[in-house]
């Protein structure tokens, strides 16, 4: 249920609210207010760039590991087909929610962020392969 849960939030996400119009306007908001000024054109658009793919390996890092922990089910370790399953899972949520974005006025769809999302939840593999050594 944590990983149909996290998907609805990542799928929900895929709306107008969270528009690179909209997130530029309030970490605008939050760059003034810790800086005191607005940070030149192009710096600003750099870090708002970067916390948005980071906002993307993140959501979906979280949903990889949740999906492992979903395919895994009451089993312990690691095991590579489990892993693949999860990839492929949150694979197609990224394809759905970047679909979706098509359909959004300001949102634009990508399989960048695909390729992107594919990466966040293949690096909780990693993390939880690593961390099943131990």
């Amino acid at each position: 249920m944590p990983a149909v849960i996290w998907a609805a939030v990542v799928l929900g996400a895929s709306n107008d609210f969270f528009s690179a119009t909209h997130s530029a306007d309030w970490l605008g908001e939050i760059i003034l207010r810790v800086v005191g000024h607005p940070l030149p054109p192009r710096q600003f658009d750099t870090i708002h760039f970067l916390i948005r793919k980071a906002a993307h390996l993140t959501e979906y890092f979280v949903l990889g590991a949740l999906l492992f922990r979903a395919v895994r089910a009451d089993q312990r370790g690691w095991r590579t087909r489990w892993a693949v399953a999860a990839v492929a899972l949150a694979a197609s949520v990224a394809i759905a929610d970047e679909w979706h974005q098509l359909f959004v006025a300001s949102r634009t769809g990508s399989g960048w962020d695909v390729v992107l999302d594919a990466v966040g939840a293949a690096l909780a593999q990693w993390v939880w392969r690593y961390n099943s050594r131990s």
